[in-house]
């Protein structure tokens, strides 16, 4: 873990960063790995134990099966950060490759609507160089027998780049690096923001203390909205919850599992020598970024008849743990909001990732450092994913969301 000060060791920072899980410590990294920064980090976190963050509960998956073009992109660029992690990392050898598994994404399609939706999705993705391919009931049962494939219409199965993989290696050592470079880490909330003009001049923290800076950038995850609001932002983000579950079962498939994304909305995958499935709660509302709170009944009544029917083999299971874990979502589109505020230019998002932060970390964290440090983006344009779609209502919309 990154050791974390009692009190800030400076009153004035080039950039605060609010929140130091995954997003918060990949946009410290890059800022400080840039040969073109010379200043000062400061990464305020309320939680130094991460155990209730989004980044504790997550469940590491990687996907370029997007239906925005830009998300693709984000996404393979992660891919290949993660392949090269180590010599992206200064080659120092205390760092550790990223342990991978590519055994892909399958959504399956039960009706000839959202089969359409998936050959769509899979011309873009495949314009874009990624492996997706449409696979017939027929094709899906020749490479994976265990499935009941009666009510299936298609499926959209990518095995290249696609699964999970050890994001806690790429978050701690983040972290480890970007102190390693300067970067400091302070235990306390961020209470309010001091405002002049279109220039946020300074945070003060829970403590009292007013620390002033040149940025600051939002990282908050779930708690991004009360945040911005401290600088007079409305911002469309807000805690949803999702719930985990890991199983063991008393027949193997005989085979790894994609992770499948069944029309029922459970999704469940291989995990090792276990099972992982998931859901969202049948009334997905706004929660308290404090609500951990499980729903002991959507086992029963959803995840596991939902399973059992598209995997026979899952009718004898045995529950190993549960969680409930929160989205940082956005409802006005399902897509992040990236980088400075059109009118309030110092404030910078990283927000509203809508369960694909961990995966997407790499590129915001680029993307945002490019931002801080050379006033725009100099790799990947991350522009269409900008605050001012918000402002002026023009929703650049996402859909695979799961």
């Amino acid at each position: 873990m990154a050791s974390f000060t009692e009190t800030p060791s400076r009153s004035s920072y080039d950039v605060v960063i609010v929140g130091g899980a995954i997003v918060g410590s990949a946009i410290a990294w890059f800022i400080a790995s840039d040969p073109g920064f010379d200043g000062s980090v400061l990464v305020v976190e309320r939680d130094p134990s991460y155990g209730a963050c989004s980044t504790a509960h997550t469940n590491s998956c990687m996907r370029q099966q997007f239906s925005s073009p830009l998300n693709v992109l984000i996404s393979q660029f992660a891919a290949d950060y993660i392949k090269n992690f180590r010599s992206l990392m200064d080659d120092n050898p205390d760092v550790p490759d990223i342990d991978t598994h590519n055994f892909g994404y399958l959504y399956l399609a039960g009706d000839n609507k959202f089969a359409s939706v998936l050959k769509t999705n899979q011309e873009l993705q495949r314009g874009l160089g990624a492996g997706t391919e449409i696979l017939s009931p027929q094709q899906i049962g020749e490479r994976y027998p265990f499935y009941n494939l009666d009510d299936i219409v298609c499926g959209s199965l990518n095995l290249i780049d696609e699964g999970y993989f050890d994001s806690g290696v790429m978050f701690e050592q983040w972290r480890r690096m970007a102190r390693l470079r300067g970067v400091e880490y302070t235990r306390g909330e961020v209470v309010e923001m001091i405002r002049d003009g279109d220039v946020v001049g300074g945070v003060v923290l829970h403590s009292g203390i007013t620390i002033s800076c040149g940025t600051v950038v939002n990282a908050a995850g779930p708690r991004a909205a009360s945040v911005a609001a401290m600088a007079g932002i409305d911002l469309p983000v807000e805690p949803r919850k999702r719930f985990t579950f890991v199983f063991e079962a008393a027949r193997s498939c005989g085979h790894n599992v994609p992770l499948t994304i069944d029309p029922s909305g459970v999704h469940v995958r291989s995990d090792g020598t276990v099972y992982m499935a998931g859901c969202a709660p049948d009334q997905d509302d706004r929660v308290s970024p404090d609500d951990f709170e499980m729903d002991h009944e959507i086992w029963e009544n959803k995840v596991w008849p939902a399973i059992a029917h598209r995997i026979p083999a899952f009718d004898q299971v045995k529950l190993v743990t549960r969680w409930a874990g929160h989205y940082a979502y956005n409802p006005f589109d399902h897509n992040a909001i990236v980088g400075p505020h059109p009118e309030i230019c110092n404030f910078v998002f990283a927000n509203g990732f809508s369960g694909h932060g961990v995966q997407q970390s790499p590129a915001i964290g680029r993307g945002v450092a490019e931002i801080v440090i050379h006033g725009r983006y100099t790799t990947l344009d991350l522009t269409p994913l900008g605050y001012k779609r918000i402002a002026n209502n023009q929703p650049v919309t996402e859909s695979a969301v799961i």
